[in-house]
């Protein structure tokens, strides 16, 4: 974070507190440490020791009961070897900062600064200005505008496209709500004005997106429930669906539960105009399609037996099958809870791009147990998971199993006070042995004016 950033930050924070009469502070700090060896690099063995700040603020009544103030945002240094992929050692982010002002009728807000949104056709990040209101009839709408928060891209060049495609961003939602039928939503999106194919000298890849969604929830009784979503590409003459994404439940009763899902994506327009770049390719032209069912059984013992089985497809990779099942147990006062489980996954199907290597199956066995203890303010819980691949699978340096086991210590000093302590060693074909230790502090406190809440 930018030097003038955390001063404004600052700022920001010292005049919420001056002016709000209640305000809420909360945060969480770590301090991290492991050490990884990985097999092929110039430098095999390193050591991170990363320590992160997490703090957030909410100030209400700033001036009138309506107006409050959110801001949330993060902070890290390396003491050591640099964690961070560019080789820096130190960074921060302010994840959200806005104003709020929530009117006595309708359930209506308008909020401005930086803030998130979560509707059918994404989570999305923004710089700008958005309203809700319900309407009559169990109608609500919502909208909202600005800039989009852009992120770092792999290269200056993309860079620069990315930059520039994504000028404004600007949606909104209208949804139908009917207490006996669930809930119907009707979203538009569009990111970017400046489209590849629009430009003087068109662009290889479109960061722009324009995606009209469908989302719904019907719930006609308490024992069923279908909820799900779809999101169709409309950037083009052509309508392309980008995802179909759905799952339904039936409770059948004596704690019976069945479950299922069906997902679909294509890629190049699922990722189109992605926040995250880097991470995700939006000229990836692949397709992906799963599904999976799931059976829960909760007894009268306060024992959970879950059976399920997915089914994932991918053009470019194959079909996986994955089937297994899990149990739980918990006392009644749950002071003491654990659990164990079993999965199979058969990908003998697993394809390569690379055609100097053949294909190799990442079948495998994978077992998972873990308890958890509570004993007044301490508690402490073990994890631990194992994987068993076929042998000679060139992808696994060599491995034939991966494994991590992690230990956990925590103690609840206060009502507001958290603090504790995780430790785990593990083997994966990226570090044979990896060694991880992380101290956490979790707080939060409230500063109310005389008379307040």
């Amino acid at each position: 974070m930018k030097r003038h950033t955390q001063v404004a930050v600052l700022a920001t924070l010292m005049s919420a507190t001056a002016w709000g009469q209640e305000v809420s502070l909360y945060g969480t700090t770590m301090a991290q440490m492991w050490k990884q060896e990985t097999p092929g690099f110039n430098k095999a063995t390193a050591t991170y020791t990363p320590a992160t700040q997490f703090l957030g603020i909410d100030a209400t009544s700033l001036g009138s009961s309506n107006l409050s103030l959110h801001l949330a945002g993060w902070g890290k240094t390396d003491l050591s070897d640099a964690s961070s992929y560019d080789g820096t050692k130190s960074a921060g982010y302010l994840n959200t900062g806005y104003l709020q002002y929530q009117f006595a009728q309708a359930n209506a807000d308008i909020k401005a600064g930086r803030f998130t949104i979560n509707q059918t056709t994404g989570w999305e990040q923004v710089d700008g200005v958005s309203a809700r209101t319900d309407l009559k009839g169990g109608f609500a709408i919502s909208a909202f505008a600005g800039k989009p928060v852009l992120y770092k891209t792999v290269d200056l060049t993309s860079q620069h496209n990315y930059d520039f495609q994504r000028d404004l961003i600007f949606g909104s939602r209208l949804s139908w709500r009917n207490t006996s039928f669930g809930e119907l939503g009707l979203s538009y999106l569009q990111d970017g004005t400046k489209a590849a194919k629009d430009l003087t000298i068109p662009l290889n890849v479109d960061y722009t997106r324009k995606q009209l969604g469908v989302d719904v929830l019907f719930a006609p009784t308490s024992n069923f429930d279908l909820r799900g979503r779809t999101v169709a590409d409309v950037r083009n003459e052509r309508t392309n669906v980008a995802e179909h994404d759905y799952t339904a439940s039936v409770k059948l009763g004596n704690g019976i539960t069945l479950s299922g899902n069906f997902a679909e994506r294509n890629f190049l327009y699922y990722f189109a105009g992605t926040n995250l770049p880097s991470l995700f390719r939006p000229d990836e032209n692949d397709m992906f399609r799963g599904f999976g069912f799931k059976a829960s059984w909760i007894t009268a013992a306060n024992v959970v037996l879950v059976a399920d089985y997915k089914h994932t497809h991918r053009e470019s990779f194959g079909d996986t099958n994955r089937a297994g099942g899990e149990a739980r147990w918990a006392f009644s006062d749950r002071a003491v809870m654990f659990g164990f489980s079993g999965h199979v996954v058969n990908a003998t199907d697993t394809m390569f791009v690379d055609p100097a290597s053949p294909s190799k199956s990442l079948s495998h066995r994978e077992g998972r147990g873990w308890v958890m203890l509570t004993k007044g303010k301490f508690s402490c819980s073990l994890d631990g998971i194992l994987q068993r691949y076929d042998e000679g699978n060139p992808y696994l340096a060599g491995l034939k199993s991966v494994y991590e086991v992690v230990g956990s210590l925590g103690y609840q000093a206060s009502t507001n006070v958290k603090v504790s302590g995780d430790l785990s060693y593990g083997s994966t074909p990226v570090a044979k042995h990896e060694t991880r230790g992380l101290l956490r502090a979790e707080y939060r406190f409230g500063m109310a004016s005389k008379g307040g809440r």
